[in-house]
């Protein structure tokens, strides 16, 4: 909001003071929508409203010019105006802003006046002041990211947890109510991969964040591990739910080798939230899931059902993308599991 605020004011200033408009209106307003109350696609929103405000323009002036205002001039313009918005781009903001500005020249500009070039002006006035409120007072690149994985790893590792505890106690609501929470992170990693954009697009217009390049092509490296993560460990609690539905017995290894990759999960998210030279690094979060890995041998499931062999599966499996978040390959993760 200040950063709408800011760029709103400055735009007005730059086209009444610089550019020499007498009363621009359309130039705050197009600074506002080029920014938004989100932080997700501002640089697409600010080239899809310029060009969206040109091409409304430039049909608007060029056939009411010729074929006058009135009802179906009006809806003419408009269709043929989205119309080809769309075929340019398809994006919200090129089409509503080429109705809108077809609009404005069949009813209120003159046709053929400078109205709509200037119309055009401020849009990209605007739109260069919202950009530069986004380059000057950025939302940090990485921190967005940062906290969006965190907080899906503290989750993925409260349900690991509790289904332990769940099969520990044959407590079906308790790993019922883990699945609950399973199934409910995708929101969360639909959030964390818009911050990933948005702090790319940080990135590049922020001279001051451009050293979190690097930083953040590492968040960007874990987005598919994470989410592998949480799909694993959501077929894991279902299996599990259905071994204390079955009233199914595992082996007591096996749940604690469920309980164990809770605690790892939680230490790889103590990771995520370390500084760059920090602790703990990739690597004691390599060495805490190697330690897992080790516990999840054949034998735990060799007299058991197929249940078992589900849960044994993805707790590998997810052993495996949670040493991708630490930093290895998947070549190399899957090489630390027992055969």
């Amino acid at each position: 909001m200040l950063e709408c605020a800011l760029a709103a004011g400055a735009a007005w200033f730059v086209a009444t003071d610089i550019v020499g408009h007498e009363r621009p209106f359309f130039a705050p307003i197009a600074a506002v929508v080029a920014l938004g109350v989100g932080i997700n696609g501002r640089l697409r929103r600010a080239a899809e409203l310029v060009a969206g405000v040109t091409v409304g323009v430039g049909v608007g002036d060029l056939l009411i010019a010729r074929i006058g205002s009135g009802p179906w001039q009006i809806a003419l313009v408009v269709v043929l105006a989205m119309s080809l918005a769309v075929l340019l781009d398809g994006g919200p903001v090129i089409t509503a802003q080429a109705g809108s500005s077809a609009v404005l020249v069949a009813t209120l500009m003159p046709p053929g006046g400078g109205a709509g070039t200037g119309r055009m002006l401020d849009a990209a006035v605007g739109g260069l002041m919202g950009v530069a409120a986004m380059a000057l007072i950025p939302v940090h690149p990485v921190s967005r990211p940062q906290r969006d994985a965190a907080g899906i790893l503290s989750a993925t590792s409260e349900v690991l947890a509790r289904c332990a505890d769940g099969l520990h106690e044959q407590n079906a609501k308790c790993i019922s109510e883990a699945l609950a929470t399973a199934r409910g992170l995708q929101s969360q990693i639909d959030k964390l991969r818009s911050d990933l954009i948005s702090g790319r697009e940080i990135s590049r217009v922020s001279p001051m964040y451009w050293r979190q390049r690097d930083r953040l092509r590492q968040f960007e490296s874990i987005a598919d591990p994470i989410d592998n993560v949480v799909r694993n460990v959501r077929v894991l609690a279902r299996r599990s739910l259905s071994v204390v539905r079955n009233d199914e017995v595992l082996d007591p290894r096996l749940i604690h080798v469920v309980e164990e990759l809770g605690k790892a999960t939680d230490f790889v998210r103590l990771m995520v939230l370390a500084p760059p030279d920090g602790e703990p690094t990739q690597a004691d979060a390599a060495r805490e899931l190697r330690r897992v890995a080790n516990l999840a041998k054949l034998e735990l499931v060799e007299v058991s059902g197929l249940s078992a062999h589900v849960v044994l599966a993805q707790v590998r499996s997810t052993i495996v993308d949670l040493l991708q978040v630490a930093g290895l390959s998947r070549i190399s993760a899957l090489a630390t599991l027992p055969q």
